[in-house]
């Protein structure tokens, strides 16, 4: 699946249980636009709706991740149409991959800014070459973080660092941000996909249903959900699996076992 436009294009593709979202627009450093943010949608919703286990999110080119949001596209919106049209359309595309059940990975080969950051940031994990950089540097720019990144950013590493990065504008290297929690995982440029295919094999190889499930328990946790209220639901729902029935097996015959998401 391609939707392609005069300005980049966003393409998806499944392989052996795995969807691909690449975000290509590597001349212009993959800043986005409302036609990229359309697109990037549709391949959202297709992927959510699909058996694949794990959903990896990678950008064109080698430099940079997303720089953000195309300033020529929104520089000259009314306060009307950046409110009704570009912040709530980012909003409502990262919430949507937030939302994917299956776990997402985030490939960072370069920058993460502004919005690049805020997309970064709506998967479950973020891995990242060493050289790569992330920060919401908007207000030198005039204005805000539109698409939940001061949300999304506290969660991670609280408010006090959050605030040197949007009001301070400090742009964190790949160790920091490492160290600070934004990243999973830090590793050299010819690393990358190794480590990023270590990742998947490892997201890949739980049991779909479970996974899911759990995805919605953590969700549910960093909304202040009491685990005692959910976690018994999900846990009587999985008991009902062929997964579970095939992942005792397996213990006890000491072997991988085989899992088939029912």
């Amino acid at each position: 699946m391609t939707a392609p436009h005069a300005e980049g294009s966003v393409t998806l593709t499944e392989l052996d249980g795995v969807a691909t979202v690449l975000i290509d627009r590597a001349e212009k450093l993959n800043a986005l636009t409302p036609e990229l943010l359309d697109h990037l949608h549709d391949a959202v919703r297709t992927v959510s709706r699909s058996d694949v286990r794990v959903v990896v999110l990678r950008t064109g080119g080698r430099r940079a991740f997303c720089v953000g949001a195309d300033i020529n596209r929104f520089a000259g919106f009314s306060p009307a149409a950046m409110w009704s049209r570009w912040t709530a359309q980012g909003h409502e595309v990262f919430s949507a991959v937030a939302s994917l059940p299956q776990p997402t990975v985030a490939v960072l080969q370069g920058d993460a800014l502004g919005g690049g950051f805020e997309l970064a940031l709506a998967a479950d994990f973020r891995v990242a070459s060493a050289s790569t950089r992330v920060g919401l540097p908007e207000v030198g720019l005039g204005t805000v973080p539109g698409w939940a990144g001061t949300e999304r950013l506290t969660a991670l590493i609280g408010p006090a660092r959050s605030r040197e990065v949007v009001l301070a504008r400090r742009v964190l290297d790949a160790q920091t941000a490492h160290n600070w929690g934004v990243l999973t995982d830090v590793v050299d440029a010819t690393d990358l996909e190794t480590a990023v295919g270590r990742l998947v094999e490892q997201l890949a190889g739980g049991a779909p249903l479970a996974v899911r499930l759990a995805k919605q328990l953590l969700r549910a946790a960093a909304d202040g959900v009491p685990s005692s209220y959910i976690e018994p639901l999900a846990g009587a729902l999985s008991a009902t699996s062929h997964d579970l029935t095939e992942g005792v097996a397996a213990f006890r015959e000491r072997r991988r076992p085989t899992f088939t998401g029912t």
